[in-house]
């Protein structure tokens, strides 16, 4: 009697094997539940931009009333923290070189003279530029703080041509936070995809059993699709626990649709779980399949994903490279969702690309797949 080309029965007991193995095995429980969670709550807390204590020296040639009130305004700020007040040149470098202060004030004399007689002074800040970020964050705030004193001592005397009214949409308080967390859990989601789907075909050959599943009546697909589909719930599980995580510890905004999020969750996971079936195939060993599927996600996912660094400033041939990172795309839709509460019309090219890389991948996986089992 010929056997169906495609059987839900045959798929069901597949699905239910795997089930049962990961259930029995405690790496593979850990990896699709633990991992996620370690790696979440280490990046999510690890990983920060935002810049809280600036530790400023101090080098006051004037001591006066007028220097003094214009020092207040840097502790005042809560940006910078006074670690030191100097007599000299050299005591502000000491400070700068030992790494205990960022930035050094230097007052000239005749600062309250020149300010009193309507005159410009000039203030200088030196910078340890071996950090640039933090330098150039640093001597934004201390100009915003100069600026601010400057409008206020001399009052009415100027009229600004242009006043700023600065406002910030999706992210008011700047908070880095909410712009990581939604990359980060896209980052780590394709890490695990993949690692977790390239162990499932080379254990079977290290094992010996795949042999005994070419020997009865199942298709590759049903095989293939059999493999995919736990990882799928887990995956989608994974997904859940994350976006809870980030609400409920780390504070960040779920202003999108939830639905379309679990939509475009099952798009990204199609993709990423049979990239891991293919890394699978192609691997002789778990060993091999690990290490190639690590290579072949979390690099590209977190440098090239836009997740922490801006796409538009990485060189062209680059920016070329980062069409076939799959994360991009997840990154790019999670961050609207999580902020913007973007419609899907808003991520439409996001989206095409998120559902082509599924679609080549799931066929290049599933052809590669049969052809190892022919």
């Amino acid at each position: 009697m010929k056997q169906p080309n495609f059987s839900w029965i045959r798929l069901w007991a597949l699905v239910k094997k795997e089930f049962i193995h990961i259930i029995r095995d405690p790496r593979s429980l850990a990896m699709a539940f633990l991992m996620p969670l370690i790696l979440l709550i280490l990046f999510g807390y690890a990983i920060t931009m935002d810049i809280k204590t600036l530790n400023l020296v101090v080098y006051d040639q004037d001591k006066s009333a007028a220097s003094r009130n214009y020092l207040e305004g840097f502790p005042a700020s809560s940006y910078f923290s006074v670690v030191s007040a100097v007599e000299s040149y050299d005591g502000a470098r000491a400070l700068i070189d030992q790494g205990k202060a960022h930035l050094a004030l230097v007052i000239p004399p005749h600062f309250a003279r020149d300010m009193e007689q309507g005159r410009t002074t000039q203030v200088q800040l030196l910078a340890d530029g071996s950090d640039a970020n933090t330098a150039t964050i640093a001597m934004g705030y201390a100009e915003a703080i100069t600026n601010r004193y400057s409008t206020t001592h001399l009052g009415n005397k100027i009229e600004l041509a242009v006043d700023n009214r600065l406002r910030v949409w999706y992210n008011p308080e700047l908070k880095s936070r909410w712009f990581i967390i939604p990359g980060l859990i896209a980052v780590i989601m394709t890490v695990i995809t993949a690692l977790l789907t390239s162990l499932t075909v080379s254990r079977e050959w290290e094992s010996g059993t795949m042999e005994q599943l070419i020997a009865t009546p199942v298709q590759p697909i049903e095989l293939f699709l059999g493999k995919m589909a736990p990882y799928f719930v887990i995956g989608m599980l994974d997904v859940l626990f994350s976006v809870a995580m980030g609400v409920w510890v780390f504070d960040v905004p779920l202003r999108g649709s939830f639905l379309f999020l679990l939509g475009v969750t099952a798009m990204f996971l199609v993709g990423g779980l049979s990239l891991g079936i293919m890394v699978s195939t192609i691997a002789k060993s778990q060993l091999v399949a690990s290490q190639l599927a690590m290579v072949v996600t979390f690099l590209p996912a977190f440098l090239l994903s836009g997740f922490l660094y801006s796409i538009d400033n990485m060189p062209r041939f680059l920016q070329v490279v980062t069409h076939v990172v799959q994360a991009r795309y997840f990154v790019e839709v999670l961050k609207n969702i999580f902020l913007k509460a973007s419609p899907p019309s808003f991520v439409a090219g996001d989206l095409i690309f998120l559902g082509l890389f599924a679609g080549v991948v799931f066929a290049v996986a599933l052809g590669k797949f049969r052809k190892k089992l022919a």
